[in-house]
């Protein structure tokens, strides 16, 4: 009897074990940022380099997972929805592609790039807010100046406080509108860096 009961406990184990096995995770969905669309006619500029970074961000969203605010006191961290890379990388080099297109023929690149040792200016950004609100769109409040590399210059400083229009109920949609709220930041920045060398 014993035996026959430790056998039917042990069947009972590997059919549980392989059910479980068989069980589907649920689908993990990755997302990136959009750089913004290349400017029809954007002015030729004097600059010939500029270093984006570093970009600091809150803590709440320096994660992998997609934070979405559902009430002024209350987030919540989507386990299946995450970003394909980390933001503190991801938000410097979409800036820098957007500046590029804004700066042309500047090159622009981030501060762990090679390129980056001979830039005239360095542009810090400080995003204090970086929300998201399903099937309503985003808040970015971002500080941020812009310096010359020349010893002893002041930098410019600024502050773009960005909402954007969720164009749909999915998170695709919010990723979607979180690249238009930094394409204005980057337009913001731009707008900076010509009235300097101007």
């Amino acid at each position: 009897m014993t035996i026959r009961f430790l056998i039917s406990s042990v069947v009972a184990l590997c059919l549980l074990a392989a059910a479980s096995g068989c069980a589907r995770s649920p689908k993990v969905n990755f997302y990136t940022l959009s750089a913004m669309a290349p400017e029809a006619a954007s002015p030729a500029t004097p600059l010939r380099a500029v270093a984006v970074g570093p970009v600091t961000l809150p803590e709440l969203v320096d994660r992998p997972q997609l934070v979405i605010r559902v009430a002024a006191d209350r987030v919540d961290i989507v386990e299946t929805e995450r970003w394909a890379e980390p933001l503190k990388s991801e938000i410097p080099r979409l800036l820098a592609e957007n500046l590029a297109r804004l700066l042309r023929p500047a090159r622009v690149s981030t501060i762990d790039q090679s390129e980056s040792r001979d830039a005239e200016y360095r542009v810090l950004v400080d995003i204090q807010r970086f929300e998201s609100v399903p099937g309503e769109g985003v808040m970015i409040d971002a500080l941020w100046s812009v310096r010359r590399s020349a010893v002893g210059a002041a930098p410019r400083r600024g502050r773009s406080q960005v909402r954007e229009p969720a164009a749909g109920t999915g998170y695709d949609a919010l990723v979607a509108a979180h690249g238009r709220a930094l394409a204005a930041i980057s337009s913001d920045i731009a707008k900076a860096l010509r009235e300097e060398v101007l």
